[in-house]
């Protein structure tokens, strides 16, 4: 059996300098994560997302982008959720992309606040019908006492909305993260990794470099 303190990784596939960076950390963002798609990376849109709750003890989990525009970062969940009652309670949290393929990731921590409600309905129609029902079926985060108690409450809606439209629930919607610093990290031989950070300065992204 390999000792965990043994294994590595030697990074080697590719370099970032300030000049290769485009302006707009979006632009940036966007660019990379075409790349990640286009190099078939593995589930290139989950990204862990890192929270804190009542008594500052973190919290994370993967969940999955589903838009990134000039507002921030789009994300899909039950609001009575853990993650949501944290980010309830502090409306701040960071995200963590990685796609090991490319030896990249970028790191982004900002604030959080609710998208529209209409913005939710549309994501919530276009889901398919089993991760709709799914949706209304799983009080997330809670106390599951029997695995036939979700079962059976899926089986009561199944048929409850049969032939029908499933409305979004009100517990469940998405969240913007308005990013604050957004940091882009190219692994690189001898862990001189490239790490550039774009930052708000009076209203206006700027780029720094960080060391290693």
């Amino acid at each position: 059996m390999n000792k965990l303190a043994d294994i590595r990784e030697h990074y080697q596939k590719g370099n970032l300098n300030k000049d290769d960076l485009n302006n707009d950390p979006v632009v940036q963002f966007n660019n990379w994560l075409n790349e990640a798609i286009k190099a078939e990376c593995n589930l290139p849109t989950a990204v862990t997302l890192a929270t804190v709750d009542a008594d500052l003890m973190p919290n994370c989990r993967i969940v999955l982008l589903k838009d990134v525009s000039d507002d921030g970062f789009v994300f899909f969940t039950n609001y009575e959720s853990e993650k949501g009652q944290e980010m309830n309670h502090s409306p701040k949290a960071a995200l963590n992309f990685f796609w090991p393929e490319l030896e990249r990731q970028v790191r982004i921590r900002g604030k959080i606040e609710k998208v529209s409600a209409q913005q939710s309905d549309d994501y919530f129609q276009s889901r398919p019908r089993e991760s709709q029902l799914g949706a209304w079926a799983s009080n997330q985060s809670s106390i599951v006492q029997k695995d036939d108690d979700l079962l059976s409450e899926y089986s009561k809606l199944e048929q409850h909305y049969k032939d029908q439209k499933i409305p979004r629930p009100k517990h469940w919607g998405g969240y913007l993260i308005k990013p604050v610093t957004i940091e882009f990290w190219q692994g690189r031989t001898n862990r001189m990794h490239d790490r550039f950070q774009y930052y708000l300065e009076k209203n206006e992204w700027k780029i720094r470099q960080l060391a290693p």
